[in-house]
């Protein structure tokens, strides 16, 4: 016998699901829109045609007339019906565009279409088990850099570095610092640029990504930075560094714990491990008002903790939270961990902790 609805709630749900099912589709079209450049053409046009926004985005007007119709029906785009113009208002383009900085939501909006792409296998992988492993996404090595690029401009040297001991002051003294899953090497490019006293090392097991790395390094001249194809879960490094770093790498390893036990071991006496996570709390009740806790879960079950999984790892997943991650680095050895946080980078947890 089934239970008796509640007729005001099933209508709230209908609501509610319309809602994710626009927002869906929204997201797509956001992904166009920064990937073609439309929304940062329209930024620079006052109120305009289809032709006139497709011929500044260098793009097909009958596909551009499309697009600003889902984009005016889902209120992003003012639509001025009676001279058939349309506008990107300035308070939409600040969380829009590539002025905008680690502001711009559009980044996040292409995972959508990426996930989509392993859709497929993830269900596969709920059936029978393991996971979808990392060649799987050749795109997403890209939007990571992308996003994190992003932050990174804004934050790494005037926000990041103040958190370190010793702040700039050290770094223009000269240490070695190591970064974990470097990726393309963003943030070593910039911090080797900023302070050429210092020397700087990033590991990845992605040949790609440090093959990029090292051409971007050549391509600045930086004699200051090295990069080494490595796994993070086995360094096999020795009190080399004076700082080692990590941002968004620990959560998708598949042996975490013999990650962050490697980074102790690479360590100097009294060096500093800065760890930067998504932010979350391990409990799942704690994260209900996370402004993009679905997004963050959708992510980790369709990228991080499925990757993971493919190599039989323990397949933490994004949200492992602050407390999980506080104990792991206690088990390394980690003392003095310190939680806090950066004001332009609000997604994500920066955890200190220092080798005794």
């Amino acid at each position: 016998m089934s239970a008796e609805t509640d007729p005001d709630r099933s209508k709230a749900f209908l609501g509610q699901m319309t809602a994710i099912m626009n927002g869906g589709a929204l997201a797509l079209m956001c992904s166009i829109g920064h990937r073609t450049g439309l929304f940062d053409a329209m930024a620079t046009l006052p109120p305009s045609d289809s032709a006139t926004i497709a011929g500044t985005a260098g793009l097909q007007e009958r596909y551009v007339r499309e697009w600003l119709a889902a984009m005016v029906t889902g209120r992003i785009v003012d639509h001025d019906e009676a001279a058939d113009t349309y506008h990107l208002p300035p308070e939409h383009a600040g969380l829009l565009t590539r002025a905008a900085g680690p502001l711009n939501l559009t980044t996040f909006c292409q995972y959508v279409g990426l996930l989509g792409k392993v859709e497929d296998e993830v269900v596969d992988a709920f059936r029978h088990g393991g996971g979808v492993p990392y060649d799987r996404y050749p795109d997403f090595h890209r939007v990571m850099a992308e996003s994190s690029g992003q932050r990174y401009q804004r934050t790494l040297i005037d926000q990041v570095v103040p958190l370190l001991p010793g702040g700039a002051g050290a770094f223009e003294s000269g240490l070695d610092l190591a970064d974990i899953g470097c990726g393309s090497g963003r943030a070593l490019l910039l911090l080797a640029g900023a302070f050429p006293e210092s020397r700087f090392t990033g590991f990845d097991i992605a040949e790609g990504a440090i093959a990029e790395a090292r051409t971007l390094a050549a391509d600045r001249s930086l004699d200051n930075v090295t990069f080494e194809v490595r796994d993070a879960a086995a360094l096999g490094v020795e009190a080399e560094f004076d700082v080692v770093t990590s941002f968004d790498a620990v959560h998708d390893q598949a042996r975490p714990r013999d990650m962050l036990a490697g980074i102790h071991s690479a360590l100097r006496t009294g060096g500093t491990y800065l760890c930067v996570e998504p932010k979350a709390s391990s409990h799942l009740p704690d994260n209900h008002e996370l402004p993009m806790a679905p997004l963050l879960y959708t992510v980790s079950t369709m990228h991080c903790m499925t990757v993971s999984l493919a190599y039989d790892g323990e397949g933490l997943g994004a949200a492992w939270g602050t407390q999980t991650a506080t104990d792991y680095l206690s088990e390394a050895g980690f003392t003095d961990i310190e939680v806090t946080g950066i004001r332009d980078d609000r997604s994500n947890t920066y955890f200190l902790a220092r080798k005794p």
